[in-house]
């Protein structure tokens, strides 16, 4: 049997919707690495296939990476079980303008993506094509080869589940910039007091070392107690780097502001933050695992639809 041949306009057609596939992909796995694994697999299949029965590249390539993506998921779902203390997404670096608009940018936020982990693979895609990329039902059932009835139910059952996990409060991006701004200033300037006026009082913090750098196992809880924690980042050593070897900068990750922490030969954590009614911080995701750094360290900044 012969391959069929391939030809630039292949090429031009998989590269039109190589960031829509990227964007599902990130947003049913919660990791970019994986997320360019199943894009890189769909590409594979895509150059072997007979393209005179493709009517649709679009809903052919989206349903390619739907089905790669439920499959990873399903195989990685004892690991995440199984980590060392909390398991947050990895996170990508994002321009102040994602996709034009705060509701794309909040369909990537560390809030968002850590309620999709309680979700089933079938349940987490057709949210995602559903809720995120306005996919009809039909267009769904044929994506996650299921029956329109099934995806239907799954689509209701993960909106019940995402309205009653995920914050409610959406902040001016303008005042989650400053809030963020005036936290990383009192953050290097040890400033507790500061720190108690952009802390909500029940805040929460999760931290992500996967057992590879020391990180609190269970969420810190409270404004004193994570004030506390933070305030201290200029004074002591973290992961074997001097507070004058360490340099953080402000910059915009998964849709929203965050920080990046730098030792002299790498990033050694992110900082990202969910923001109560009143626009103080309630929710802080620390991402510490080396192994969840790489699309941060290298720079690039995701285009995402």
């Amino acid at each position: 049997m012969t391959q069929p041949q391939q030809d630039g306009s292949d090429h031009l057609a998989f590269q039109q919707y190589r960031t829509l596939l990227f964007s599902v992909g990130y947003r049913i796995l919660g990791t970019a690495a994986d997320a360019e694994d199943v894009v890189q697999d769909a590409w594979l299949k895509w150059s072997a296939a007979d393209r005179s029965q493709v009517a649709d590249p679009k809903a052919y390539l989206t349903r390619i990476v739907s089905n790669l993506a439920m499959e990873r998921l399903r195989s990685t779902r004892h690991q995440r079980e199984t980590y060392v203390g909390p398991w947050l997404p990895e996170p990508i670096l994002t321009g102040p303008d994602t996709a034009d608009g705060a509701a794309a940018a909040d369909s990537v936020s560390m809030a968002l993506l850590v309620v999709l982990e309680t979700l089933s693979p079938l349940e987490r895609a057709v949210f995602v094509l559903k809720e995120v990329f306005a996919f009809s039902y039909v267009e769904i059932a044929q994506a996650v080869e299921r029956s329109e009835a099934a995806v239907r139910q799954a689509a209701h059952r993960a909106r019940e589940h995402v309205q009653a996990r995920r914050p409610r409060f959406t902040t001016d991006r303008a005042h989650q910039r400053h809030v963020t701004e005036r936290f990383f200033a009192a953050t290097t300037g040890g400033d507790l007091n500061t720190l108690m006026e952009v802390l909500s009082p029940d805040v929460t913090l999760w931290t992500d070392g996967g057992g590879k750098v020391r990180q609190a196992l269970k969420p810190v809880v409270g404004m004193k107690t994570v004030a506390g924690w933070f305030a201290a980042l200029g004074t002591v050593t973290y992961q074997g780097i001097e507070p004058g070897q360490m340099r953080a900068e402000l910059t915009w990750i998964n849709g929203g502001p965050g920080l990046v922490f730098r030792a002299p030969d790498r990033v050694i954590a992110t900082l990202t933050f969910d923001f109560d009614a009143e626009g103080r911080i309630s929710t802080i995701h620390n991402v510490a695992n080396p192994d969840k750094l790489h699309a941060v360290a290298d720079g690039t900044r995701h285009e995402l639809s």
